[in-house]
């Protein structure tokens, strides 16, 4: 009689630890579905390392949502602060605004729906339950999965592994890695807060222009810098094309210089340096484009350009011949070649 009373508390213990035991991945795919449907907004705090060429970078995140359509990604650049950068989505379109230097640009844009999103929480989720084939695994503390991921212009960064903890089901940890499995992009979540109580001007342009949030600078609070040269950067990335003909142009508040690039891929190159920022807020540029993240900064891209600004440079890259991903891998190249 013992032994069976004994048999019968095993069988009835393993009952219990395999109701409490671990989530598959359908019942995991199912709460994160419940979870992005219910909830209000969320607000986190991440640092975002990238290993792109020669130097790693890194930025500190503040991410904002509030459903269905307002998000701000504020990117605090610590290797150049008055690079430092917010994306804005509001009922007036999509911005990228970088508050130090008064700059903004407006897009006419499917941004953030219109590819992958590493530190966007619904992003991760829509890659998940876009790729059938994604592989789930359990860690003591995480759910992983690894998925495909969604680069219109990238075909560089194939996959994703993506952590989240086991209690909250909240996102804890990004890899984006390339064809040979290493990380290349890592955003690393410090908090994550569900249904968080938004100010009424948070997702306004004008606040976030002249606010200094998140120890990103404001254009007042930015020096002039008038006695800097520009120093003038090469691509390493020529895709066929040698450099034809170097221009150079002294403006007023500045220096800009032309580069012209000849060959199987027709391209120019102009870089601008300003001496003195605008103090007043100027209207946003008009870019029939999306914002595109180049690594060590977000930049506008059309069909035919892409222009952005770093380390208080502004370029521009224009070009028939070009597709966006070349366009994407000359503008990269650019930040790790030393001037010539």
């Amino acid at each position: 009689m013992k032994k069976y009373f004994t048999v019968g508390l095993v069988i009835f213990a393993l009952v219990i630890l395999g109701a409490c035991g671990e989530k598959s991945k359908e019942d995991v795919i199912t709460k994160l579905e419940k979870t992005l449907e219910e909830m209000s907004g969320y607000q986190a705090e991440a640092t975002m390392e990238l290993k792109t060429g020669e130097k790693e970078q890194s930025y500190d995140m503040d991410i904002a949502h509030k459903k269905k359509a307002y998000y701000r990604v504020l990117l605090k650049n610590n290797q150049d602060e008055a690079g430092s950068q917010i994306i804005l989505k509001n009922d007036d379109g999509v911005f990228v605004l970088t508050p130090a230097l008064n700059k903004s640009f407006k897009f006419q844009s499917d941004w953030p729906t219109n590819s992958s999103q590493p530190y966007l929480y619904q992003s991760l989720v829509s890659d998940i339950l876009n790729d059938k084939d994604a592989t789930f695994k359990t860690t003591e503390n995480h759910y992983v999965f690894k998925t495909k991921t969604n680069y219109q212009n990238n075909n560089t960064l194939p996959s994703q592994e993506i952590y989240f903890d086991k209690k909250q089901l909240t996102p804890v940890m990004v890899k984006v890695l390339d064809q040979d499995d290493k990380v290349v992009v890592k955003v690393s979540f410090s908090t994550f807060k569900l249904d968080p109580k938004f100010e009424d001007n948070m997702f306004e342009m004008d606040h976030n222009m002249t606010s200094s949030l998140f120890g990103i600078p404001v254009a007042k609070d930015v020096a002039e810098k008038k006695d800097e040269e520009l120093k003038v950067l090469y691509p390493n990335e020529l895709l066929g094309s040698t450099l034809a003909e170097t221009s150079e142009v002294d403006l007023d508040e500045g220096q800009r210089v032309l580069l012209t690039y000849e060959g199987e891929k027709n391209f120019t190159l102009v870089q601008e340096k300003v001496t003195a920022y605008p103090t007043t807020v100027v209207s946003p540029k008009m870019v029939s484009g999306d914002p595109v993240s180049l690594g060590f900064t977000v930049a506008a891209q059309t069909a035919a350009s892409i222009e952005w600004s770093y380390q208080g440079v502004d370029y521009y890259l224009a070009s028939k011949d070009l597709t966006k991903e070349e366009m994407l891998e000359v503008a990269t190249s650019i930040t790790t070649q030393t001037t010539k």
